[in-house]
């Protein structure tokens, strides 16, 4: 578990062993058994040093603003530690009625072929290193980086919005079911 030391105007997130963490002007990076994630922070008022045991955000000036966003850094990090030890997984579920839909991975493409009877394929792109697997009527999204898994699943499920038919009848489309820590 990631511990988290909060006081007035300071966040401290403790490095576990096995990870390594390298910071120079508001850029980290974390790496780990499963990867690394890089993340830039830039704000006037709020900063970042990493003594070796532990990543320090605190703020300059008191205010929501600033207590806001080291919140929010603190649990980046927080975020980026868990993906290289533990990895994040996110489940969908491919959903048709009336065409029988074809979901493939080509590339850095997800395709969706005979989306609601449609001669042309939609495709969704999949961001950074994030791995899309099909099986069956469930797509697996893989990876370290939680914002990208989350990107790349919303990309799919907006390549998959319906337009011109009743959403009540037609109720297609690939859908997010779950969401989990670890591969």
């Amino acid at each position: 578990m990631i511990k988290l030391i909060e006081w007035k105007n300071v966040h401290t997130v403790e490095i576990p062993k096995g990870i390594k963490v390298s910071e120079s002007s508001g850029h980290i990076t974390v790496e780990g058994k499963l990867g690394k994630v890089s993340r830039t922070f830039r704000d006037n008022y709020v900063k970042i040093e990493y003594d070796g045991k532990s990543v320090k955000v605190s703020i300059t000036k008191d205010n929501k603003y600033t207590k806001g966003i080291s919140g929010t850094w603190a649990s980046e990090i927080r975020k980026a530690i868990t993906g290289v030890q533990e990895g994040y997984q996110s489940t969908m579920k491919i959903d048709y009625t009336h065409f029988p839909t074809r979901v493939s991975v080509r590339g850095n493409l997800v395709v969706i072929e005979n989306f609601l009877g449609e001669r042309s394929q939609r495709t969704a792109e999949i961001i950074g290193q994030t791995k899309v697997a099909v099986k069956g009527d469930k797509v697996t999204i893989n990876g370290v980086d939680k914002k990208d898994i989350g990107e790349t699943a919303a990309n799919i499920e907006r390549a998959t919005k319906i337009r011109g038919f009743d959403p009540r009848v037609f109720q297609d489309g690939i859908y997010p079911i779950e969401n989990e820590v670890g591969e």
